[in-house]
């Protein structure tokens, strides 16, 4: 259930070599990685059942959506198995949400295009970053998600900096809250996945029981040590 997860943009080459034996040794379900790396995981995990995720549009999902589509297709000719793109979150908040589904749209069709091409089913992972939406816009997102075709919906990038009104920090993460309302929103049959902030057992259990079906985390040797 988790996707190992290196999106830090200092990571170095040595660290994709890390990740990518890690989630071998340990059977996870992919690795998470920035675009740049794709090619080097694929190479790596061309022998694992570890798939290779990359990140679209990421972090913030404020590029056009041309540009997520071709982003989309380029990682997928390099060797990705899975794309994780973030909408346009100031038209979610706007309330825009016909420019939120198209521009998921846009991105599933790239990836179901690409992916046809090369005899492979590209899953699509749709990043709300839930931390700026209110539960009525995350359920319209959900439904933009659904009706466009992808795969899962998806809490967080982890790299959102929410403040309240004096400027304090606020959490940025999954919550259970957030993960229960997106499994309600989507039905039984969408993936759920929760990321950002899960780094103990304890936390991914919670996210598993309010509905998720993947685990995002950078902390995911230490969460099997910690059910262990």
């Amino acid at each position: 259930m988790i996707d190992h997860t290196v999106l830090a943009p200092q990571a170095g080459v040595s660290e994709i070599e890390k990740l990518c034996k890690e989630a071998d040794e340990n059977h996870f379900a992919s690795v998470c990685i920035n675009p740049s790396y794709v090619e080097l995981a694929s190479e790596l995990l061309k022998d694992s059942s570890v798939k290779v995720c990359t990140v679209i549009g990421f972090p913030l999902g404020a590029t056009p959506s041309a540009v997520k589509a071709f982003e989309t297709r380029t990682c997928i000719q390099n060797g990705a198995d899975e794309v994780d793109m973030v909408i346009n979150i100031g038209a979610a908040r706007d309330g825009r949400f016909s420019e939120v589904g198209k521009d998921i749209a846009d991105v599933v069709d790239a990836a179901r295009d690409e992916g046809k091409k090369l005899n492979k089913t590209i899953v699509v992972k749709v990043i709300l970053e839930t931390c700026f939406l209110s539960d009525k816009a995350i359920e319209s997102c959900c439904l933009c998600a659904k009706k466009a075709g992808a795969d899962f919906v998806k809490t967080s990038t982890g790299f959102a900096s929410p403040k309240d009104k004096d400027g304090n920090p606020l959490p940025n993460g999954a919550t259970a809250h957030h993960v229960a309302l997106m499994r309600k929103t989507v039905g039984p049959d969408m993936g759920v996945k929760a990321s950002g902030g899960v780094r103990t057992s304890k936390a991914a259990l919670e996210m598993v029981e309010a509905g998720a079906n993947r685990i995002g985390t950078s902390s995911g040797i230490a969460i099997l040590k910690d059910f262990q």
